[in-house]
């Protein structure tokens, strides 16, 4: 059977399948121990006969399984075609030797061949042949399916992760080169002190980013340790203009998100945030439950410009349209990202994904 599309062992396929020769043989077997009670014939005296029949049928059945199995490739109505004249040869075999043996064991009988008694003999076990045979095709078929779906699955995971791990390594480099901006910002701003403390700090926030598994999600807490790591840096420049908040109930910390989901939130905040403003920049990021949806929240205020305003119109940049696929294809229709102005001078970025808690 090792010709078979499946992703079971060619062991495994004949175990099984002679158990399932074995149980269908025997439950005729019973059904016709049953029948004789009913009609009153004792059927203790012709199971010795009826075992030897149940033996050779299953013999023969497990042959027509081993024939199905090596034509399993050419068209369904051959195969059907050969099954019923299998069928019809293993019924002739087991009518002929069931007559044969009861002449021979119970001479007392004196069975006479009939040839209406013999033909009633004969497609009662064709019927029982086709049917093992087309159970058994059936069953082959079902096996196929069931590989072929395993497969088809494993390669959308593989392809969802793929995808995953390009957007995720897509974040960096966006926030490397913000950062390497603040930095050059600093220096022409004579503080060499604070650009190398940036620096620093960049290289630890990297280390951390880099070690992250992007397929792995993280706790609640960890991914803001991580984004606590990220505003460390930008306030070496804003210090005297940020203030950051965190919401987040205690409970809600263990729940389970994609790395560096917030990353380009946070960032986005401060960007645009202290970017485009002229005055002090607040940034809020909070945490709820919502039925069985975690919801994450991340606002920024400030006295925005004209310029920004006009930006905004111009719909979400690159690093929020990563997260709203990142989130969409980490779970889709569930996980969204709805963001946009909701005053003059606030912007917020609401994402919404199914509760896990680790």
């Amino acid at each position: 059977m090792k010709n078979l599309d499946t992703d079971r062992s060619a062991g495994e396929i004949f175990r099984t399948t002679l158990l399932l020769v074995s149980g269908f043989w025997a439950a005729e077997f019973l059904i016709c121990c049953l029948l004789w009670v009913t009609l009153g014939v004792n059927p203790i005296e012709y199971i010795p006969i009826k075992l030897i029949i149940l033996l050779l049928s299953i013999a023969i059945a497990m042959i027509i399984t081993y024939i199905i199995a090596y034509i399993r490739n050419i068209n369904l109505i051959i195969q059907v075609f050969i099954c019923f004249i299998l069928s019809i040869i293993a019924s002739t075999i087991t009518s002929t030797s069931d007559y044969y043996l009861f002449n021979t064991f119970h001479p007392s009988l004196s069975i006479e061949y009939n040839l209406e008694n013999f033909c009633y003999t004969l497609f009662y076990g064709l019927s029982l042949f086709f049917g093992w045979s087309s159970f058994f095709v059936a069953y082959l078929y079902n096996l196929e399916i069931r590989a072929h779906e395993r497969r088809l699955a494993a390669s959308r995971e593989e392809a969802l992760a793929a995808k995953m791990q390009a957007l995720h390594y897509q974040i960096n480099p966006h926030f490397l080169f913000n950062t390497l901006n603040s930095v050059v910002g600093l220096i022409e701003e004579g503080a060499p002190a604070n650009a190398s403390r940036m620096v620093m700090s960049l290289s630890s926030f990297l280390r951390s980013t880099l070690e992250l598994d992007p397929l792995r999600d993280l706790p609640l807490a960890d991914e803001l340790a991580l984004q606590a790591e990220y505003l460390r840096i930008e306030n070496e420049r804003f210090s005297d203009r940020m203030k950051v908040t965190l919401r987040v109930p205690p409970e809600l910390e263990g729940a389970l998100v994609p790395s560096l989901i917030l990353q380009p939130l946070v960032e986005n905040a401060v960007k645009h945030g202290l970017g485009y403003s002229s005055g002090n920049l607040e940034i809020v990021i909070s945490a709820f439950r919502e039925g069985q949806s975690l919801k994450l929240l991340v606002e920024n205020a400030s006295m925005v410009t004209e310029e920004f305003n006009v930006e905004k119109k111009a719909g979400l940049g690159i690093g929020l349209s990563n997260v709203a696929l990142r989130i969409q294809t980490r779970f889709p229709q569930a996980g969204t990202l709805v963001a946009g102005p909701v005053s003059p001078s606030r912007f917020r970025a609401l994402l919404t994904m199914p509760l896990r808690l680790a």
